[in-house]
């Protein structure tokens, strides 16, 4: 396999000191972000790439001799937000990062599939958590119609610049499961659009990510590594759709979401937590985890992704990269 690590955590330094601390970890790769929620920190001249093959080279210079190479491209973001001031962007950073990929002879762009407003008109998402009711069919016969349509133009997009998009299965998105990840390919037809099998967003939802892999197969075609711990005294009480989130006000730290969308504080008793490899699941497990995504591909690119925040930046990262290293030696041994 080759594991490396999404940037996002180590946008607070250039990229010639992140691409150290990716190499210092043991990991040969690093997925760059390039838009939606999140700036293109480590890709600043995206535009001056896409039409210059002398900016293009120059960045693919900064990694010669490091012992990393890129592992993909991340836009993670709404592209299918109703606020003007949002959906449209993410949508463009979505278009753009197939381009920029195209250009820099990677072949993978993550991101999610995103999420329209309910109804014609309307100003906000709307995710259907249970569609018990025919009004809740309603508003996903509409929200279908507008993901095949911008979904349709994206695959051919990636088709034809020779990219496979990652769909992130992500709750708050149209596509968060195996049965919506069909509906949308077979809505479209899609032949460039895949999953980006991120374990964390099942484990919450009570999904297994060893059967999702083997269900979906040859949909996968990215994968990030990042834990989630249940805490069973709060989930016992309010369950894995807890909304007691804070909302943080100007004056603290917040991050913007794009247009006037923050995100929000994590809930204090929360039901569950993302937190680094191991602390979820063992070495044992994420073996398997590995030895699923190897049936699918042996050079499926595996990124970690840190956002536990009861381990700091660094320390974060080494936790999960010393999982993962022993797993996936666990798995090259077994294979033997």
């Amino acid at each position: 396999m080759k594991l490396g690590l999404y940037n996002a955590v180590l946008h607070d330094r250039p990229l010639s000191e992140a691409l150290s601390v990716v190499a210092d970890l043991g990991l040969t790769g690093i997925e760059l972000n390039t838009g939606g929620f999140l700036p293109a920190v480590h890709v600043p001249n995206i535009d001056d790439i896409l039409v210059s093959d002398a900016a293009r080279d120059d960045f693919i210079g900064v990694f010669e001799g490091t012992g990393v190479s890129i592992a993909g491209l991340n836009c993670n973001g709404n592209p299918l937000h109703p606020d003007p001031a949002i959906g449209p962007r993410h949508a463009a950073d979505v278009h753009r990062s197939i381009r920029l990929a195209q250009r820099l002879g990677q072949h993978r762009v993550v991101t999610m599939s995103g999420l329209p407003a309910g109804e014609p008109g309307g100003a906000r998402p709307n995710w259907v958590v249970n569609a018990w009711n025919s009004a809740a069919l309603d508003v996903l016969d509409h929200q279908w119609g507008i993901a095949a349509d911008f979904w349709r133009e994206t695959d051919r997009m990636a088709r034809d610049c020779d990219v496979k998009v990652a769909l992130e299965l992500h709750p708050q998105n149209l596509v968060f499961n195996s049965a919506t990840v069909h509906e949308l390919v077979d809505r479209t037809g899609a032949t460039n659009i895949g999953v980006e099998l991120d374990a964390s967003h099942l484990f919450w939802q009570q999904m297994d990510p060893v059967a999702v892999v083997r269900h979906l197969g040859g949909l996968v075609v990215h994968a990030a590594a990042k834990d989630v711990r249940i805490n069973p005294e709060h989930a016992a009480l309010n369950g894995v759709l807890d909304n007691s989130f804070r909302r943080l006000g100007p004056g603290e730290p917040r991050t913007n979401l794009g247009g006037d969308e923050w995100a929000n504080e994590w809930p204090k008793n929360s039901a569950w937590d993302f937190v680094a490899l191991g602390k979820g699941h063992d070495v044992a497990y994420w073996t398997e985890f590995l030895r699923a995504l190897h049936e699918v591909d042996p050079d499926m690119m595996v990124n970690i992704e840190h956002e536990d925040v009861e381990l700091g930046q660094i320390e974060g990262i080494a936790v999960a990269a010393e999982v993962l290293r022993a797993a996936d030696t666990a798995l090259q041994a077994s294979l033997v």
